[in-house]
């Protein structure tokens, strides 16, 4: 297991920011900057330990290394962004920072002109992020950046699969649903499903479409936003017979990811379930639902499993990253902000901490858990990442996939309806 390696949060900090941050401007097209002090808001996703904590020393730091600024945070439930981003932006008094995840989601909001062009006040270190920043691009221009990194997989626990005497993580679906029998046979929910807030639901057809579509195809698709090729029809029938074997537990579309022990991202934490399919952020949740403080040395991670016949690279991973957005108010002080997120000193404690997968190479040494070791290397040397398509597709087109994909679970609809969806939907939107 690695080391908690632990920095001198505020020295540290206020050193790498000096040093780094001084920089960075609006460009010659962006808005007057505030004269004097500068007070933003910043809307992210950190309700929960560790990154509710995370975030507010990262804000005392911050604040203590540039006293002309003060930041209020104000964190949100994930699943409230999709509506409350755009009814902000079309109001007059939008957050200053929010959480946003690139795409076409963000290619939306920006149509409102009220998202920054952040691309001459990032331009001195944003290489240092990599190539997903590319990721918070509209039309060549920098509308956000990213902070962390984010790979899907299934995280499992490896005392229940002993009790089932599941030996080995599923490589291929054979496996994988033989696994799930055994599970089944000895009294075990195989899979906790969070299928209240429907985007969960969406990982397993992401995964199927990632799996049937060579990477040609998915990028083709994703920038046409329309699906002609057969694949994604074959992977809503995988995932048909996926379905066919009942794998989750009792009332699961009533269930939610994230929230109380019930969750989906709970029945885990509590051995309720053996496995879910989610991100990295996975263990950092479950930790805040339960009493348990063994938990980390409980469970294990392993990658979608390889499906027969399709075209698909069956190391391909899903996933994106999190990152955040300006709004045009006070460009330079938001941009010189998220610097310092992707600072060593800030990555570190993200990854000490369990909080997700930090941009930041060198902070890698400090990630938590053997685990997240592993989603961190598996997802580096992935021969290809697919952004998450709610979020890759425009905000009404992913919407209007994670409906039909959720609808299909609870038993309505067909896979091709889940491709017609997406088409009606992209067709709308233009």
């Amino acid at each position: 297991m690695f080391s908690n390696r632990r920095i001198p949060a505020a020295a540290a900090l206020a050193a790498a920011v000096s040093l780094a941050l001084t920089g960075c401007s609006g460009g010659a097209d962006s808005p007057a900057e505030p004269s004097g002090p500068v007070t933003l808001t910043w809307w992210h996703n950190g309700t929960t330990d560790p990154i509710k904590s995370i975030w507010a020393q990262v804000v005392a730091d911050y604040q203590k290394a540039h006293p002309e600024v003060t930041i209020k945070g104000q964190p949100l439930q994930n699943e409230e962004f999709t509506t409350k981003v755009p009814l902000a932006l079309q109001s007059n008094e939008p957050p200053d920072v929010y959480q946003s995840w690139g795409g076409g989601e963000l290619a939306s909001q920006a149509t409102s002109g009220k998202v920054a062009d952040l691309t001459d006040a990032t331009k001195g270190w944003l290489s240092s992020v990599g190539k997903l920043a590319e990721s918070w691009q509209v039309d060549g221009k920098q509308y956000g950046v990213p902070w962390e990194q984010h790979f899907v997989g299934f995280w499992y626990r490896k005392d229940l699969f002993a009790q089932a005497g599941v030996t080995a993580p599923p490589s291929t679906m054979d496996e994988f649903n033989a696994a799930v029998a055994k599970l089944k046979q000895a009294g075990i929910t195989p899979i906790a499903v969070g299928g209240k807030d429907r985007w969960p639901d969406a990982f397993y057809w992401n995964y199927f479409a990632l799996r049937a579509c060579s990477a040609d195809t998915l990028k083709q698709s994703v920038k046409a936003v329309k699906l002609e090729d057969p694949c994604w029809t074959k992977a809503g029938r995988d995932l048909q017979a996926f379905l066919a074997t009942q794998p989750f537990q009792p009332g699961f579309t009533g269930t939610p990811a994230q929230q109380g022990a019930g969750s989906s991202a709970g029945l885990v934490a509590n051995g309720k379930a053996a496995m879910e399919l989610q991100g990295d952020w996975e263990p950092g949740t479950m930790s805040s639902l339960t009493e348990d403080k063994d938990l980390d040395s409980k469970v294990g991670w392993f990658p979608f499993p390889s499906v027969p016949g399709g075209a698909g690279d069956p190391a391909a991973v899903l996933g994106g990253g999190d990152g955040f957005s300006c709004t045009t108010r006070a460009v330079k002080a938001c941009a010189d902000f998220l610097q310092s997120l992707g600072s060593e000193p800030v990555q570190n404690q993200l990854a000490a901490k369990g909080a997700g997968l930090p941009m930041n190479a060198s902070a890698a040494k400090s990630l938590k858990t053997e685990s997240l070791k592993t989603v961190f290397d598996y997802g580096q040397k992935a021969p290809y990442l697919q952004m998450y398509f709610d979020k890759a597709f425009p905000t009404a087109v992913g919407a209007a996939l994670n409906d039909a994909v959720a609808d299909f679970f609870a038993g309505q609809g067909t896979p091709e309806g889940i491709v017609e969806a997406v088409n009606k939907a992209a067709a709308g939107d233009k």
